[in-house]
């Protein structure tokens, strides 16, 4: 029986153990020591029965789920271990699962029981907890799942601390891009974020910087509009920058004795010991895998950067790196971007990855120096409009109404068809009047000459003359009066359909018709091209209603003379067809396109001429 000092001892130890439960896991901050922590402390409960567990952690209820502490430290979890942590996630519920376990002795197998339970706050399983003992008895069994489910309130704590400070710290960055996002250009978002950083972490002076070439280029520090960029302290600074930048990785000094894998930290080592800072983070700024700049931040040597303010700086530098990238880039002049973006395109071209870019450049400069070396036809194009070579105008004889229309414009005749008449019973009246008179003049000169009277039957004889003369006319005029197609050819303008019994004055021409086996191109030459233009050179002709068929030309004429339309003059160029040019489906009036040969050039000359003229009469006109 023990006396009451041992009860006394055994009271002191037990306060001591949970005040160094309270402490370590009160002042735990890291998770992966908070868990080791607890399930240290959870095995001393369990005593020896204890063999080894397990913290899993992951995304609430999706996963994935990954150990997050175990113990003892650097040991495998056994398969029964697995299966009911596994279980216990899908369930949600506490799951026992027996398992053997290999002992160190011997090649017996030791009887074990896998106790999971999970880890479960506001309704999502963010993990589970899980120890595999000795086996026990059901109601053993049951009190060690009751004290793990009572211990795992220490866990929720420590979920609800992370949701806690991970919301405050997503607040934190948004409020630090809304700030950025507030000013139009990139030098006063800057400075401002630096300045609301350095407020947010406790910092003495916050830097921020972009890559120029290889180096870091300070664009901003905190509450400082100005600054001067010879300064030692600037100078200073981006060198901690470009030694995180050169590492890409993110520098802590000075550095703790459990970090992680030693790091080149002198450029940080001189920032402290000859402009007095105290302690320094240095944050890469990136956006994908492309490397922009960095921001430092300091100090003083009392309040050191730990774990969780590193992370949040580089929560910080994820989001603000790209959207400081797009103002700077946005606030530059258009030679800079043009620059930026000339080296960033050679970088791609002769840097590493971007096949499809390397091989549609290499064919372009291919293709370029190809054009700059081949020849072809030099062609002069021009617009075409196709004409009869003669063209007969037909025109009212005498003034009178429209009787007849017969043809209309587009209809091909013969030579002597009628093609129109005019009203002829006025003619017809006149010529039997003069008719009536000749007779009437015949029977006086009749009986004249039969009372011999000479003189009257002269005078007779004259007016009798007078009336066949007019009678000669009227018969003329009547003739006259159809409209005959002077040869075979098509009615090119003209149409009477719409005005019969009109009236018509002498001279109104009513029909235009041409010939359809000679014609005429009429070709319209920018005055640009109208020097290489030159009697005598062949072409050819496509027009809109033929556009298969290529008609042969040859240049006849060039006048001197220049028209405008349109805002560009024009010179009239005219060609006859060739001599095996067909005829059969050809109309005077169509229009197309006519290109003259003129000789053989580089191809590069002939895709370019035309804006290279254009931009030497723009300079010529601006100079003085």
């Amino acid at each position: 029986m023990k006396s009451e000092s041992d009860n006394e001892r055994g009271l002191q130890q037990v306060k001591t153990s949970t005040s160094d439960v309270w402490s370590e896991l009160s002042g735990a901050s890291d998770p992966r020591r908070f868990a080791s922590a607890w399930l240290e402390r959870q095995a001393s409960y369990l005593g020896t029965d204890a063999l080894q567990g397990v913290v899993v952690h992951g995304t609430p209820d999706t996963g994935p789920f990954a150990p997050l502490a175990v113990w003892p430290e650097g040991t495998i979890g056994s398969s029964a271990l697995v299966s009911a942590i596994e279980s216990a996630i899908q369930k949600s519920a506490t799951v026992t699962i027996g398992g053997r376990r290999k002992t160190d002795d011997s090649d017996r197998k030791l009887k074990t029981d896998a106790i999971a339970c999970p880890l479960i706050v506001d309704g999502q399983v963010f993990g589970a907890v899980a120890f595999e003992v000795g086996h026990k008895t059901a109601e053993e069994l049951d009190d060690i799942a009751a004290s793990m489910k009572w211990g795992t309130g220490w866990l929720e704590l420590l979920v609800r601390r992370r949701k806690s400070s991970l919301a405050d710290r997503l607040v934190a960055v948004i409020e630090l891009s809304a700030t950025a996002l507030q000013h139009d250009r990139f030098q006063g978002a800057a400075t401002a974020v630096a300045t609301e950083l350095a407020s947010e972490l406790l910092c003495e002076r916050v830097s921020i910087s972009f890559l120029k070439g290889k180096h870091a280029k300070v664009a901003a520090i905190s509450h400082s509009a100005a600054f001067g960029k010879k300064a030692n302290i600037v100078r200073a600074i981006e060198a901690a920058m470009d030694e995180a930048i050169d590492q890409q990785a993110t520098i802590r000094f000075p550095r703790s004795d459990d970090e992680g894998p030693l790091q080149v930290t002198r450029s940080h080592e001189k920032l402290v010991t000859e402009h007095g800072s105290g302690a320094i983070c240095t944050v890469p700024l990136a956006q994908g895998e492309r490397l922009l700049g960095a921001i430092t931040l300091e100090r003083p040597a009392d309040q050191p950067f730990d774990s969780a303010a590193v992370e949040q700086c580089e929560h910080v530098a994820a989001l603000l790196g790209p959207l400081l990238e797009v103002k700077r880039r946005d606030d530059r002049l258009l030679i800079g971007k043009a620059a930026d973006s000339a080296r960033e395109n050679t970088r791609k071209l002769f840097g590493p990855r971007h096949v499809l870019m390397k091989v549609l450049t290499s064919a372009a400069v291919l293709l370029l120096l190809f054009f700059a070396f081949a020849t072809g036809e030099f062609r002069v194009t021009a617009d075409a409009r196709l004409e009869g070579e003669v063209q007969r105008a037909i025109a009212t004889p005498i003034a009178g109404y429209v009787s007849d229309a017969n043809v209309r414009a587009g209809d091909l005749v013969k030579k002597g068809d009628i093609m129109f008449a005019l009203d002829d019973r006025e003619l017809r009246l006149e010529r039997v009047k003069w008719g009536s008179q000749k007779a009437q003049y015949s029977r006086e000169y009749a009986e004249a000459t039969a009372l011999y009277d000479r003189a009257k039957a002269s005078v007779l004889a004259a007016q009798i003359e007078q009336a066949e003369a007019n009678i000669s006319l009227v018969d003329e005029q009547l003739e006259r009066l159809k409209g005959l197609a002077p040869f075979d050819g098509v009615v090119v303008s003209g149409d009477l359909s719409q005005s019969l019994g009109a009236p018509l004055e002498r001279g109104d021409v009513l029909f235009e018709v041409a010939p359809l086996n000679a014609y005429r191109l009429i070709l319209k030459v920018e005055e640009r091209d109208i020097a290489a233009v030159q009697i005598g050179q062949t072409g050819q002709l496509v027009l809109t209603g033929m556009p298969t068929e290529k008609i042969p030309i040859v240049i006849s004429k060039v006048t001197p003379v220049a028209t405008a339309e349109e805002g560009l003059n024009y010179f009239r160029v005219d060609a006859r067809l060739g001599d095996d040019a067909s005829l059969e489906l050809l109309r005077p009036g169509m229009e197309g396109v006519g290109k003259i040969t003129v000789d053989e050039r580089k191809l590069i000359w002939i895709w370019t001429y035309k804006i290279r003229y254009w931009f030497r009469m723009l300079f010529w006109s601006w100079l003085p």
